[in-house]
């Protein structure tokens, strides 16, 4: 089929374009008739211009007449000024007195309006998704991933790293999210997984020599979805070798740098927020805090301050080793209303109740808790939050884990409520020492915390050998996540590398000599032969790409992203399979009754 080419795209033309003959090709987006003349929205991913038609041209006139939404057109004539200006598009001064006309492909009528704010159902814009990347925010969206992709890409090969590919098919280690597994035709009754990341290799690379290596990679895992999470997403992988957490840190806030300057315009602070996981869940209660909180609104236990008072809820606290905290709220007017949807907030969160102190302007205190605090205990309450006259004060008490926790989620309500977010702002903070181990009550057993080839910090390597449960839960790692307004962007830590911590390691988690050598057999192997120190991190590509898009959900970062339930409604996936190809795999559907 021959057709006319585009002189230029439809985002670029302006008025020092004016008397040139052009040529567009695009996609129709709007058709108007006014008392003739037809004026016509093209479209490409660049932009909109408009066209104009006059019914004096009859066979261009009789031919823009048939035109629909989405039909492909190449349309060629003279660039004029446009009468009306149009001051919502880079284009809105000029427009094409269209000379020439020719229809490339009809569209059906698409089932929902192609448009920013468009009204569709969720589920509807992914059964059509090519239709729904039509849209100029969703294109501008993977625009802006690819110019990220460009940055890291330059940003990683300036500072010496290999771009290295590691399996997509690998073992099943399973540990923390299940694996998705792919059946081996030639193996029958054996099965490949897909990676939950590149943890494994990236090591194992390290014992290679490569000493710096990064990859912009897929994982995979079979869990439970939500709106920052998809079966299969995109990490920014890297290990270094000879590095202490600083090195690590020193790199990654380097990219970051990078990319906010390139694609924002900002210049990011010379080194981020630090925190220790104690300090994050001690001020925040929670190890993603987010920092973007006008007041911060700092979690700050009074339980001394509270020690000798009447309140019976507090004593039982403190008698069984509880804590008493809470959260100022400085100088918002706060209604009974809004106490109430509060406490029952914090009630379905499984604490009983919530307290309050209101410090009146007047220097009066209103509370129901007034009457079982004397004046000198109400006072250092005041004192501890450092709360003035007009200031709100929330109290928990319960177990010192439960009520940090719930704190944690009240601060986020708060905020939310009395809109103290910040959303001009981009906040970074590193959270470092998380514990090694957590004790997981029901299988009455250790396990990892973030992964089993964490190194613990050199002080607390003595607990390895502790049957202490406390002794072991104190044990520190260092392992380290970058937040970002309130999400986990990288985790990452510093790796065993020696065989004897290891296996004490294992013996924590309960993990036998042989059943270590089913699950991670080849990267112990590996590890005989000289394992040099290494730390890396992975970075929530897909996360990044939503906070610059200004997005709460990543789906719309991505192309072709599935449902929470796992499934892709524009292709059907996943999808039965033939007898057939069952059989070749030796595998049988058994059907629950």
């Amino acid at each position: 089929m021959i057709f006319k080419k585009r002189t230029h795209n439809c985002g670029e033309l302006s008025q020092t374009n004016i008397n040139e003959n052009v040529t567009l090709n695009g996609w129709v987006s709007k058709k108007r008739d006014l008392g003739g003349l037809l004026f016509i929205d093209i479209r490409d991913r660049y932009g909109i211009t408009q066209l104009k038609i006059n019914p004096d041209n009859s066979s261009v006139y009789e031919i823009a007449n048939r035109l629909g939404q989405e039909f492909v057109i190449s349309a060629t004539g003279m660039v004029m000024k446009r009468e009306s200006i149009n001051k919502n598009i880079p284009t809105g001064e000029i427009e094409i007195d269209v000379n020439e006309i020719e229809i490339l492909n009809e569209s059906d009528i698409p089932p929902f309006v192609i448009e920013n704010d468009v009204k569709a159902a969720d589920d509807l814009r992914l059964k059509y998704r090519y239709l729904d990347l039509r849209r100029k925010n969703i294109t501008d969206n993977l625009i802006l991933r690819n110019k990220v992709y460009q940055v890291v890409h330059r940003y990683f090969e300036k500072h010496g790293f290999v771009e290295v590919e590691t399996p997509i098919l690998m073992k099943s280690t399973p540990e923390g999210a299940r694996d998705y597994l792919v059946p081996s035709r030639v193996h029958k009754g054996k099965f490949y997984a897909l990676p939950q990341s590149p943890q494994i290799y990236k090591q194992i690379l390290m014992v290679s020599g490569l000493d710096r290596y990064v990859q912009i990679c897929k994982c995979f895992r079979d869990e439970d979805l939500r709106a920052d999470r998809q079966p299969e997403f995109t990490q920014i992988d890297l290990e270094m070798s000879f590095v202490t957490q600083d090195d690590v840190f020193q790199i990654l806030e380097g990219m970051f740098k990078e990319i906010w300057r390139e694609v924002k315009d900002i210049d990011l602070p010379e080194s981020f927020t630090r925190l220790t996981y104690d300090e994050a869940i001690e001020c925040y209660g929670i190890d993603k805090p987010d920092l973007r909180i006008k007041g911060g609104l700092k979690i700050v236990n009074i339980t001394d301050a509270v020690r000798n008072s009447e309140f019976k809820v507090f004593n039982d606290a403190i008698n069984s080793g509880g804590t008493i905290a809470g959260i100022r709220l400085q100088g918002s007017e706060v209604s009974r209303k809004i106490i109430d949807s509060l406490t029952d907030f914090v009630k379905n969160l499984g604490l009983g109740g919530l307290g309050y102190l209101k410090f009146n302007a007047d220097g009066s205190v209103q509370s129901p808790l007034t009457k079982f605090l004397s004046t000198e205990i109400t006072e250092s309450v005041k004192q501890a939050f450092s709360a003035g006259n007009g200031d709100t004060v929330f109290i928990l008490s319960g177990v010192r884990k439960k009520v940090q926790s719930v704190l944690g989620q009240l601060r986020l309500k708060l905020a939310e409520i009395f809109k103290l977010t910040d959303e001009s702002k981009y906040e970074f903070a590193w959270i470092t020492d998380f514990p090694l181990f957590n004790y997981d009550e029901e299988e009455k057993r250790f396990v990892a915390e973030h992964h089993v080839f964490t190194m613990p910090k050199d002080e607390y390597l003595k607990f390895l050998d502790s049957r202490n449960i406390e002794e072991v839960e104190s044990i520190r790692a260092n392992c380290y996540d970058l937040v970002l307004n309130g999400h986990e962007i990288i985790s990452g830590s510093i790796r065993i590398h020696k065989p004897d911590i290891q296996k004490k390691v294992f013996d924590v988690i309960g993990l036998t000599d042989e059943e270590a050598r089913q699950k991670f057999g080849f990267i112990l192997e590996a590890f005989r032969y000289g394992a040099p120190p290494h730390g890396g991190a992975a970075v929530g590509f897909d996360r990044i790409i939503a906070i610059l898009c200004g997005l709460n959900s990543i789906t719309d970062t991505i192309a072709f992203p599935k449902t929470l339930k796992a499934s892709s409604l524009m292709d059907e996936c996943p999808s039965e399979v033939s007898t057939g190809q069952l059989e070749e795999l030796g595998i049988s559907i058994v059907k629950k009754s």
